[in-house]
């Protein structure tokens, strides 16, 4: 049989792993980059000089402006990662893979050559460094996440690895902190960095697909730059076909018997205006305010627990930054919640009934996810420096859960032709919420004089609203259930079955 074999598929599943776990979210490893940072003077001059001493090396220096200067450039940066990953996401879905990634490749090598290039005079070439290597890392894993559909039933446990991998990809800058701690060079290992794009080039070329991977997958799929000379990005069983035909990779896309929870019919309007979406996006965001929050106000938090104790911030910075590297080992248990009802040998339903089927599995998930977030923030509010070691190890679990959750229940809940865009859409508009963690910092240094305590009692009550999605799923899940038995529809449903999302009123 032709088509790209085990080996091929494998190959760019672990080159895949392999590009989200070391460049595709570096920007979550701000902690550790900022101690760096402020070790070679960036922001120095808003340090101010203090009337209260104390202990750690900054003696009689109130740096609270150059924290809130930190904070602004993580703020900025964590925005664009996802406000713009929706005009990333309908380019993906015009143009395919190959314009998305040499976007993604031309804006990561800059953001990587402006921070190599930064000194402390030039501060400020860090807002579009941060922005940049931000968005060219969520467009890498948005072209990345389609790998799933090369796996059939391993669909959701791959799209959820790929999304813990972009979590573990923050301990790079521990990496980095490391390295910078026994001499080597800010400016030489960021210029190595850029130098990795040379791969992410040749992956674009040879292991990934000119426009997008097919789900289902037909026979004979393959894709890629051909060895005996051809350049197409695919071939498919359908290369004898007349040339006024449709082409391979588009037509599995609008299938008559979709695997979206909406028929392949549904419009990009109508998904984007669905309640279902709407609670999704409202999930999404309270959990990722609450996650963007902790990192951007770790260092400075640790600094007050640790009463400026700069050694003992180093320690704990260390060990957030190695807890990251668990990300690719959670994430996937998220996705065999996502998939449990595929495994096992009895029969399996098909057509519309395993749609509904999906999206009845993301119930659980998306309640496990929000149990696990609500925890993590009972922890980050304990006062005690010890008890953030446990605080930790439930961020990366939750933020694990968070991601992945949220890419496969969009690839399950909606067609696959909007996957791109739904998913840019819901992370541009969480970009919005997560404006208001620059506020909360400066609430935090300012009126609550630097501690977060209050503020995070009040993010523990934000963080409750995002029980309401599954409520709303679980209850779509019965109209829909509700609406095939009145049309008695059998275990395969007709192609021309067609069941749309409630739209808000």
């Amino acid at each position: 049989m032709g088509g790209a074999g085990l080996a091929k598929r494998l190959g760019t599943l672990l080159s895949g792993l392999l590009e989200c776990g070391a460049f595709c979210g570096i920007i979550f490893g701000w902690a550790s980059l900022v101690f760096v940072l402020k070790d070679l003077g960036y922001f120095e001059g808003l340090c101010q000089p203090s009337a209260t001493p104390s202990p750690n090396l900054t003696l009689g220096s109130d740096c609270s402006g150059q924290d809130e200067q930190f904070s602004l450039v993580f703020t900025i940066g964590s925005f664009m990662n996802n406000f713009m990953t929706f005009p990333m996401g309908v380019v993906f879905d015009r143009f395919g893979t190959t314009a998305a990634r040499l976007i993604a490749i031309s804006l990561y090598t800059g953001g990587t050559l402006l921070v190599a290039f930064s000194t402390p005079e030039m501060a400020v070439l860090l807002f579009p460094a941060m922005s940049m290597l931000s968005v060219g890392g969520i467009l890498l894993i948005l072209t990345n996440m389609q790998v799933g559909n090369l796996f059939g039933n391993y669909r959701s446990i791959i799209i959820t690895l790929y999304n813990g991998a972009f979590d573990s990809s923050s301990a790079i800058f521990l990496i980095v902190k490391l390295l910078y701690e026994r001499g080597l060079s800010l400016r030489a290992m960021f210029l190595f960095l850029a130098a990795c794009s040379a791969w992410h080039l040749l992956r674009t070329l040879f292991l990934m697909p000119r426009t997008r991977i097919p789900y289902p997958l037909p026979p004979d799929y393959d894709y890629g730059l051909q060895c005996r000379g051809r350049s197409r990005s695919y071939r498919t069983h359908k290369d004898k076909q007349p040339s006024g035909e449709a082409g391979p990779e588009e037509t599995p896309q609008e299938a008559p018997i979709a695997r979206g929870g909406d028929a392949p019919g549904t419009p990009f309007r109508a998904c984007a205006c669905s309640w279902l979406f709407a609670w999704h996006v409202a999930w999404l965001s309270v959990m990722q305010l609450r996650h963007y929050l902790f990192i951007g106000t770790l260092n400075p938090q640790l600094e007050h627990l640790a009463r400026g104790d700069h050694a003992l911030v180093s320690t704990y910075t260390n060990a957030f930054a190695i807890t990251q590297l668990c990300g690719v080992l959670c994430a996937p248990w998220n996705g065999l919640i996502l998939d449990r009802h595929k495994r096992g040998k009895g029969p399996r339903p098909e057509g519309i009934l395993a749609a509904l089927a999906d999206l009845r599995s993301a119930v659980l998930s998306l309640v496990v996810t929000v149990a696990q977030c609500l925890l993590f923030s009972v922890f980050a509010a304990v006062p005690i420096l010890p008890v953030q070691f446990g605080t930790f190890v439930l961020q990366v679990i939750s933020r694990s859960f968070l991601y992945g959750g949220n890419a496969a229940f969009l690839a399950i809940a909606f067609p696959p032709q909007h996957f791109g865009k739904l998913y840019g859409l819901a992370m541009a508009l969480s970009a919005l919420v997560a404006l208001l963690q620059y506020p909360c910092v400066a609430l935090v240094q300012g009126p609550l004089q630097g501690d977060p305590f209050y503020m995070n009692l009040g993010l523990i009550a934000v963080v409750l609203v995002a029980f309401v999605s599954p409520v709303v799923v679980a209850r779509e899940c019965q109209r829909r259930a509700k609406e095939l038995g009145m049309a008695g529809t059998p275990l395969a449903a007709p192609s021309s079955t067609e069941i749309h999302a409630e739209t808000p009123h």
